[in-house]
């Protein structure tokens, strides 16, 4: 199985940060958004990858190569542990590269890798969704289903009703307790509109008969193809499948939710997490005293 990964967005809720960078290479901790992405894809059993990228993303591509410089004065400096890191960098897996020439929604992004993926299903993952599950990488358990029914699959997690016109809301006949057969797929419904708090979040493994719908998909949500539209005639044609996913999910498309995937994944690593937990708890502690008294009360 191939994975696509769509990166050509301008991550404009990081302006100004991703003014000359992409949001996807922004760091957690110490690795970029995308870099858990693609290791996720590794770990999943997939190192025949695309990154669709658009213009000013030339740093992704130039991440996942190869740095001579870098690696010849790391030697030198007998910097052995950095040096077995960038060379890691570079040979996680095939990854090819291709432009989105016109930002026009998700189901085109995807649209666009149509040649690449050729007959065969193939694994979606978004470039600033990072999800962890060492044991049972979260792109593996949609893969599992997969080969299960045979049928597209889509990752979801349940959200606060107030959150649902943030993502592509799925209704579904419960096959057990952690999957779904879908029913109806709607994307951004208004908290009236959704048929459930059921949400896609950014995995999903898709059929190619994906491409087909993508191109009998009129614009919908911002006047964009959206991937949910597409689904929902892909439905027409053949069963989908929705999954709760086991893991942690982090979203980096927006400052707080950055911010929050830094300080959440620092606190899971050896190195970091003893000294991050007592300066955050010296933090809430001087917030304390700042306080008025009314304010404490």
């Amino acid at each position: 199985m191939k994975a696509v990964i769509p990166a050509a967005g301008y991550g404009t809720r990081l302006l100004p940060a991703t003014k000359a960078q992409p949001k996807e290479m922004l760091p957690v901790v110490d690795k970029p958004a995308i870099q858990y992405v693609i290791e996720e894809a590794v770990c999943s059993g997939v190192d025949d990858i695309l990154v669709i990228t658009g213009r000013g993303k030339r740093a992704i591509e130039d991440h996942f190569d190869r740095s001579f410089e870098l690696e010849a004065s790391l030697r030198e400096d007998e910097k052995h542990d950095f040096l077995k890191q960038v060379r890691s960098i570079a040979d996680m897996a095939d990854i090819h590269y291709i432009r989105q020439k016109e930002l026009n929604g998700l189901g085109h992004a995807i649209y666009t890798a149509r040649k690449y993926v050729g007959n065969e299903p193939f694994l979606v993952l978004l470039g600033d969704t990072i999800t962890i599950n060492e044991k049972h990488p979260c792109s593996k358990q949609l893969i599992d289903i997969f080969n299960q029914y045979g049928s597209s699959v889509v990752g979801i997690e349940t959200v606060p009703e107030s959150l649902v016109d943030r993502y592509g809301i799925i209704k579904g006949q419960e096959i057990d307790s952690t999957t779904y057969k879908v029913t109806s797929l709607v994307e951004k419904p208004s908290v009236m509109e959704a048929p459930s708090n059921m949400a896609i979040f950014g995995r999903y493994v898709l059929t190619p008969e994906i491409f087909n719908c993508i191109e009998k998909t009129k614009p919908g949500k911002n006047g964009e193809i959206q991937l949910t539209d597409a689904m929902a005639l892909l439905l027409k044609k053949e069963p989908i499948y929705a999954h709760i996913i086991e893991g942690d999910r982090y979203d980096t498309g927006s400052k707080i939710d950055w911010l929050k995937a830094n300080i959440a994944i620092a606190l899971k690593r050896e190195d970091l997490k003893h000294e991050l937990d007592s300066y955050l708890k010296q933090l809430v502690l001087l917030s304390h005293h700042a306080k008025s008294p009314a304010e404490k009360q």
